[in-house]
């Protein structure tokens, strides 16, 4: 890419939003909600100053272009999300979208033009904090937010996701009716940059890498174990019915069994957190009667998957005869694990090798739009950039420089699709 102040814009698009969107501490942008919302209203302002077309789709997504593409009959697109986690990070999603904007730039400004047409999207509600749910604004597209989604309420301000759909303009009977609201056969291939998650780029000294898939998930937002409340200085070991050690107990062997795992070279993370007492009540003299927490597993296999799944689920009925508990569980919510295309894994190894970028190859272990897409048979692809000292908080420190040659990256990954 050869025009001149793409680097100085992107500067400039990452500290406006950031200023925009900050909490104080880190960056917040609601999902369907404010920070969101501010955020597209910010694009569509740079877009129109740029000369740049962009429209709203029936997920009230953001799909960018130059003028006259959106009568093109196939297309690539590129995106990631906008919104964050409370008290996040500015580059998580955001960067995708910034990428692909200046590749949309540099081509207005008279770049040699792509073979095939680009078109960026900027998604809404790809995190699960506000709802409890993913992908809201790739996922309405291709008909997988349901009646039951709909109804999940926001984390802060208790309003339904519809309520929150439907004010930023999406059209929440097709969403209801799952409907797809986009033409998959016109998409040709799907590209995503994002910034790496995790420490490996930042401890290989990789600029770059290229995503060989991604992993999918199975999570419960909130599991109670019912206990029995009581004294804690009358009711012996023998007689109690505590739900907080019940839950320890599960931990550990939740834990115990992914060690196992481990060493037999499973792919799998565990997490449980969000773990609390009800504060109305607990004390330190009282046994808790109740305990909540929340419960994911990733890992690149649906088998993998589904059979620890069932495996945490006998120890929880194990649990419940041992110390007279119980446990119960609220909705399931299951992503699927995506593998990115081969053919696009080596453009995207071309490209940058054409940057004369450090790179590797490697999986992605948090969840990206892309896998929707992936799993919905469009050729899906990935670019990390690298990042330190982690993302979902507000300490992201992706580089410049590092960005600028995954751009570089991208705009030579999209010339050569055809």
């Amino acid at each position: 890419m050869s025009r001149p102040g793409l680097r100085p814009m992107a500067e400039k698009l990452f500290s406006d939003v950031r200023e925009l969107t900050f909490d104080g501490v880190g960056v917040t942008r609601q999902s369907y909600g404010r920070g969101e919302s501010d955020t597209a209203d910010y694009l569509r302002a740079f877009a129109a100053s740029e000369g740049l077309e962009v429209r709203a789709d029936r997920a009230a997504n953001l799909v960018f272009g130059l003028p006259q593409t959106a009568a093109a009959s196939a297309v690539t697109w590129c995106g990631s999300h906008i919104d964050s986690v409370p008290q996040g990070g500015n580059f998580d999603g955001y960067a995708g979208v910034v990428a692909g904007l200046l590749c949309l730039v540099a081509q207005k400004a008279g770049g040699t033009p792509y073979a095939r047409p680009l078109e960026v999207v900027a998604f809404r509600g790809e995190e699960s904090a506000w709802f409890g749910k993913a992908y809201m604004g790739s996922g309405a597209l291709f008909g997988k937010v349901s009646e039951s989604d709909l109804a999940l309420k926001q984390r802060t301000t208790g309003e339904s996701m519809e309520a929150c759909m439907r004010r930023c303009g999406a059209d929440v009977e097709a969403i209801r009716a799952q409907q797809t609201l986009l033409d998959k056969a016109r998409i040709k291939a799907y590209l995503e940059l994002h910034i790496e998650q995790g420490p490996v780029m930042v401890a290989r000294q990789l600029s770059l890498a290229v995503v060989s898939g991604i992993r999918g998930n199975v999570r419960h937002n909130r599991v109670v174990c019912h206990g029995d409340a009581q004294h804690s200085g009358v009711v012996p070991r023998w007689l109690r019915h505590d739900a907080m050690f019940a839950v320890a107990d599960l931990i550990m062997r939740i834990d115990e069994h992914w060690r196992v795992l481990l060493e037999r070279g499973t792919d799998l993370v565990v997490t449980t957190g969000i773990v609390s007492t009800d504060p109305a009540e607990h004390s330190i003299s009282r046994i808790p009667g109740q305990v909540s927490f929340s419960l994911e597993a990733r890992s690149k296999s649906t088998d993998t998957l589904e059979a620890f799944y069932q495996l945490v689920r006998a120890e929880c009925g194990s649990i419940e005869r041992e110390r007279g508990v119980r446990f119960e569980f609220d909705r399931r919510l299951l992503s699927d694990p995506a593998t990115m295309d081969e053919k696009l894994c080596g453009v995207l190894s071309e490209a940058c090798a054409a940057q004369q970028a450090a790179f590797e190859l490697i999986p992605s272990g948090a969840g990206h739009d892309a896998s929707l897409f992936a799993n919905a048979g469009i050729p899906s692809g990935m670019l990390f950039v690298r990042n330190q000292n982690g993302s979902h908080n507000p300490h992201e420190a992706m580089d410049i420089e590092d960005f600028m040659l995954g751009v570089g990256a991208m705009d030579a990954a999209f010339a050569r699709l055809k």
